[in-house]
């Protein structure tokens, strides 16, 4: 394998007992933007912060365009202000004594450029965000929105080799983070800067993601591009992480004919045919999401279907969820609103086997 622009090998960092992270290796290419995703705790920030320089690895080693910048076996690690990364916090860290134009060159001032020389870099970057006008208002009168607009100027503005973003947008109502995850793609395809993007919110890593590592538990879970995350999680945490709901313990079986596919038997007369790209042993279950569910009233019945009562629906706006008892199971479906699946309605049930996969530990 080709080195990357930035990589990432054996990297673990350990507070006395306690393992944040546990072997991770990875790497980025130049231009490319990786998402860390995962649940609170995973390890994805304190990953980040071992990047940037600001926490320190108990094993492992960093190279950023091909210069190591940590590397503990040799004892090597580079202070943060000398790796040429940006970064954006989650807070913002916005200084609140400063004006905009003082807090989008402080990056500049910590290397000892003068006000003057980062004069056309900081006022092209607050052209970037959209702030030109902003650069000597107050940082006390900046809204959320524009307080962000700062730390991406700010990041932007000295010629970064990364940027790395940690949870930029969580800070923001739902409205202005559409709005703003929106800006930051754009912004990103334009310069090409390469960035590390930290988040657990699976719609913002595969609208901005060339690729994504989900991490569990201070370890790599799977890694791969949007399509092929959401298409084929491995693992059962990571199809219930993506929202796969239905998750249902099965006992495989081969299915003929179709080395890429099994029969799981998920209970007593039940029986789902599902994909097995991986063909690992272990624990298994079927996994299916409930929009892939197709739901038909009593008289109605196609091949293979399931019966079953609607135990309960919710009404969510445009659509309803339908929880479905079949014997010792129960799935939830999603479609529209529908007058005839009311609670107790005896229905049936199908997924097809394409929209059915194979879930291991």
């Amino acid at each position: 394998m080709s080195a990357g622009f930035l990589e990432v090998d054996g990297i673990a960092v350990r507070y006395g007992p306690v393992v944040a992270v546990d072997d991770v290796s990875f790497r980025v290419e130049r231009g490319e933007h990786l998402t860390l995703l995962g649940p609170s705790g995973c390890g994805k920030t304190t990953t980040l912060r071992a990047i940037a320089g600001l926490e320190t690895p108990s094993a492992g080693r960093i190279v950023i365009d091909g210069a190591p910048v940590c590397d503990v076996a040799a004892r090597h690690n580079v202070p943060p202000e000398k790796r040429g990364l940006s970064m954006v916090f989650q807070s913002y860290a916005i200084w609140p004594h400063m004006t905009v134009f003082e807090n989008v060159a402080f990056g500049f001032r910590v290397r000892g450029i003068g006000r003057d020389k980062a004069r056309p870099a900081v006022e092209r970057a607050l052209a970037l965000v959209d702030l030109a006008g902003f650069a000597d208002r107050p940082a006390t009168r900046l809204s959320g929105g524009q307080q962000q607009r700062v730390a991406l100027a700010r990041a932007i503005a000295y010629d970064a080799k990364i940027v790395l973003l940690d949870e930029p947008l969580s800070n923001l109502d739902a409205q202005l983070r559409i709005q703003m995850r929106a800006e930051l793609g754009d912004l990103r395809r334009r310069l090409g800067f390469t960035a590390i993007y930290v988040t657990h919110d699976q719609e913002e890593a595969f609208a901005l993601s060339d690729r994504i590592i989900v991490m569990r538990g201070g370890r790599i879970e799977q890694q791969g591009t949007p399509s092929e995350i959401h298409r084929a999680p491995r693992t059962r945490f990571l199809a219930g992480f993506l929202g796969m709901t239905n998750i249902l313990d099965a006992e495989l079986a081969p299915l003929a004919g179709r080395p890429d596919m099994v029969e799981g038997r998920v209970a007593p007369g039940i029986v789902l045919r599902a994909r097995d790209p991986w063909r690992r042993d272990g624990a298994a279950a079927i996994g299916f999401r409930p929009i892939d569910v197709m739901v038909a009233i009593d008289g109605a019945r196609r091949d293979g279907a399931v019966a079953g009562i609607v135990a309960r629906s919710v009404f969510i706006g445009d659509a309803a969820q339908y929880y479905i008892r079949s014997g010792a199971i129960e799935i939830c479906a999603h479609d529209r609103p529908r007058a005839d699946l009311a609670e107790g309605r005896q229905v049936w049930w199908t997924v097809a086997p394409e929209d059915c996969l194979v879930l291991r530990e």
